[in-house]
């Protein structure tokens, strides 16, 4: 965000944090980060006069500067190093001439400008996974808590089989861990290449060293929190799709939450509820709704991703000879907004997971609308093969009649059908009674749910410290 921008029309980043790491001014001071690390790299080298340094760190204070002006004078060059550049050497030269030598000797802008996006980008990614840890942790909780929780799974919209709010909550865990394990694993590149990407200047500055550019590089990225490249990557831009991409999964988990929230919480379901806050939820025109809002926000997000991450492959697939012309301007924007989406739908994720309010109750009267039908598929597998060569078509008669009566009637029909077709010698009114109890066709849920919180420990950790007295438990 600029200054002028606070983000009006777009409220799931619309939050100082988010704004303070992937702002305009936030950008601005990772491209000075870049010019006073790259100054210490200088001078430790012997390539610039002694406290050249200090006085790049000094005249690189973020704060100096005027945004607006170096936003409006980066169309003279087509980027924001080159004005921004312009007003450090000011200052660096009203302090001390001679460490002008120390500003972006043997850089390009696009060296700075690369860089100063992988470090704004490692900045946010270490601010979005503590939301993303909190939103597991809930997760994981809930997942133990509710493992004996059961509720209806749906398939294609409808009711398919038993499940429990355990496995679901689990689930929501797999998807936000699995896509957070790959984004922290992504390495984010310092880039030094040059005017053209063959470091001809850096060789030159370093001909009387024992060091090589490549050794400037690897200190430049150290300093930065960065990782070493083997090579410039100027028109190989697999480190911003793959960043664009990582974000753009984790994005998409909390959509997968974000959706199921906004079926959930509906008034005919009631199965969940957003946390309430004051003021939070409310209509324009009618009092007495209580929307949605977080997962509203969420959902937005996911739906702007892909567009975003899709933006970052078709200008990686049209940059064009060693230094590229407006593909590489149009990451940018893309790039940053991709940050501060999921800078923002990760902080109400967590939010959201934290406080959900769940209510056990309407999950139990959504499963008990299909009845024991919801158990027809383990039915079918021990009753066909008591029924005789036909047997599958006697019982798809009974599930047939079932249908025809009203929903309120159909358990009761259903059981009746059901014992007149199998004969009590074959299967007791108990052993019938088990197999529609929809607590005895749950599967692995339970053991599924313990696999995916022991794939990420990491994850799930705090979790531990559930105590097993609270399994079960609900709230709402």
């Amino acid at each position: 965000m600029t200054d002028g921008d606070f983000g009006l029309l777009s409220p799931v980043s619309a939050s100082p944090a988010v704004a303070a790491l992937t702002g305009d001014r936030a950008v601005i001071a990772a491209i000075l980060d870049v010019e006073a690390a790259w100054a210490v790299v200088l001078e430790e080298a012997g390539l610039v006069p002694a406290g050249s340094a200090a006085v790049v760190a000094e005249a690189a204070n973020p704060g100096s500067y005027d945004v607006a002006a170096i936003a409006e004078r980066a169309q003279g060059g087509g980027n924001p190093v080159i004005p921004l550049l312009g007003d450090l050497r000011a200052r660096v030269k009203s302090v001390d001439a001679s460490a002008l030598t120390a500003v972006h000797t043997s850089l390009t802008s696009q060296d700075v400008l690369d860089s100063a996006l992988m470090l704004l980008a490692s900045r946010t990614i270490s601010a979005l996974m503590a939301d993303v840890k909190r939103t597991t942790t809930a997760l994981a909780i809930l997942a133990g808590q509710h493992a004996d929780t059961l509720c209806v799974g749906r398939s294609l919209t409808q009711h398919a089989l038993p499940y429990t709010f355990g496995l679901k909550a689990a689930q929501w865990f797999h998807g936000v861990a699995t896509a957070a394990a790959r984004l922290e694993s992504l390495e984010l590149p310092i880039q030094f290449g040059g005017a053209g990407g063959t470091l001809a200047s850096a060789t030159k500055l370093t001909a009387s060293l024992q060091s090589t550019p490549f050794d400037l590089a690897d200190s430049l990225a150290s300093k930065l929190g960065l990782a070493s490249a083997p090579a410039p990557w100027h028109t190989n831009r697999l480190a911003v799709t793959s960043l664009g991409d990582g974000l753009a999964a984790l994005i998409d988990s909390l959509g997968k939450i974000a959706a199921d929230l906004l079926f959930l919480s509906r008034p005919e379901v009631a199965e969940l509820g957003e946390p309430l806050a004051a003021g939070r939820g409310v209509s324009s025109a009618m009092p007495q709704k209580q929307n949605p809002v977080l997962s509203v926000l969420i959902r937005s997000a996911a739906l702007q991703a892909p567009g975003l991450a899709s933006q970052l492959h078709l200008a990686a697939a049209t940059f064009n000879d060693e230094r590229p012309d407006g593909a590489w301007h149009s990451e940018w924007p893309a790039l940053r907004q991709l940050l501060a989406l999921a800078l923002g739908s990760s902080g109400h994720v967590s939010e959201l997971t934290e406080g959900l309010r769940i209510f056990p109750e309407a999950m139990r009267r959504n499963l008990e609308i299909s009845g024991p039908l919801l158990l027809s598929e383990g039915v079918m597998a021990a009753v066909v093969p008591l029924l005789g060569p036909d047997g599958k078509q006697k019982l798809q008669n009974v599930v047939d009649e079932t249908l025809k009566a009203p929903a309120a009637e159909q358990t009761r029909i259903y059981t009746k059908l059901l014992r007149e077709a199998v004969p009590a010698d074959k299967l007791s009114d108990a052993e019938l009674k088990a197999l529609l109890d929809p607590a005895s066709y749950l599967g692995e849920a339970a053991e599924i749910t313990r696999r995916i919180l022991a794939a990420y420990p990491d994850y799930a950790r705090s979790a531990a410290s559930d105590s097993p007295t609270t399994k079960g438990a609900t709230r709402g």
